[in-house]
């Protein structure tokens, strides 16, 4: 029911690997009796992963509903191009969505005066960094959101001395990167390693036939945390004025948080609740379909042909 093209395309002068998904029966637009050209859509997943995770499932699905659906990797994740290598950098990252969206906005397939954003987990924050600065976000919808600020990071990481430690170790390694070059890295995710920016047996990042597949290393850059912790999202939501959907569960990560962001939107909002553990979001049925069907109905709603 779709069709994917690899695709590439700069970011600062950083060369961005992405897929590009169409429905599959879509002719290149702008040339003699080309289809009409569809609404894109900007997708990303969590912290520290590539497109292979979860974005590319969700584009793929998106594609199937008549959507245009670009997922990529991030500066220094997956096939992308740029120095140092796996370090979630929020600016950085809301960057790149910046040069995603106008990748979409030139291509012959797609309308670019009709451009939403799906963020994942953790790129629910940068999606919607992206649609507070960028206006050609015309649409935002947001999936199991890890949505933070400082009160929520004190209650996600064990308090305001924990967080502290962290982001003194962040600074410490970014220090040593820019006097030696090296780069500090942990586990994203490991049941045995105390340093693990997840130290827990989650299944999704371990299992090889779920998350854990060669194109993610598992890796954390230690001087992330500083910048990572620092960020708020939540206080991004009144400089919001898209249309916005999340989808979320009580089991699912700080849904009070998304509960706030959603409180504060400054547009028109939609929040379905429904059932599931975070990562069920990712991969699992039914909640995948659940998701994407919402996420494909707010989509219509909101940019209509």
């Amino acid at each position: 029911m779709t069709r994917m093209t690899e695709v590439a395309f700069d970011s600062d002068g950083v060369t961005l690997a992405g897929n590009l998904w169409l429905p599959d029966d879509t002719e290149a637009a702008g040339g003699e009796g080309g289809a009409a050209p569809l609404p894109g859509v900007v997708v990303a997943g969590t912290w520290t992963s590539v497109k292979e995770l979860m974005a590319d499932r969700y584009a793929e699905r998106l594609a199937a509903c008549g959507y245009a659906a670009l997922s990529f990797d991030f500066t220094g994740f997956g096939r992308s191009g740029g120095e140092p290598r796996d370090v979630e950098d929020p600016a950085r990252k809301v960057r790149d969505i910046h040069h995603a969206l106008t990748f979409l906005t030139g291509h012959e397939s797609v309308d670019g005066d009709r451009l939403g954003a799906l963020g994942i987990c953790a790129a629910a924050m940068y999606m919607s960094d992206s649609a507070a600065r960028d206006p050609r976000v015309r649409s935002l919808a947001l999936v199991a959101p890890w949505l933070h600020d400082a009160a929520v990071c004190e209650a996600a990481y064990g308090g305001a001395d924990a967080v502290a430690e962290r982001v003194k170790a962040g600074r410490e390694a970014r220090a040593r990167y820019e006097e030696t070059g090296e780069v500090e890295y942990v586990p994203v995710v490991s049941a045995t390693d105390p340093r693990a920016a997840m130290p827990y047996d989650i299944d999704f990042y371990l299992n090889p036939s779920r998350g854990g597949i060669p194109a993610w290393p598992n890796r954390f850059a230690v001087m992330s945390w500083a910048d990572w912790l620092g960020y708020d999202a939540i206080g991004l939501a009144p400089r919001i004025a898209q249309p916005t959907l999340l989808v979320h569960s009580e089991d699912a990560a700080i849904p009070d948080g998304a509960r706030r962001f959603h409180a504060g939107l400054a547009g028109p909002k939609d929040f379905l609740w429904t059932e599931g553990t975070q990562f069920d979001f990712y991969d699992r049925e039914p909640q995948v379909t659940t998701a994407v069907g919402a996420v494909a109905a707010h989509f219509a709603r909101t940019l209509p042909g």
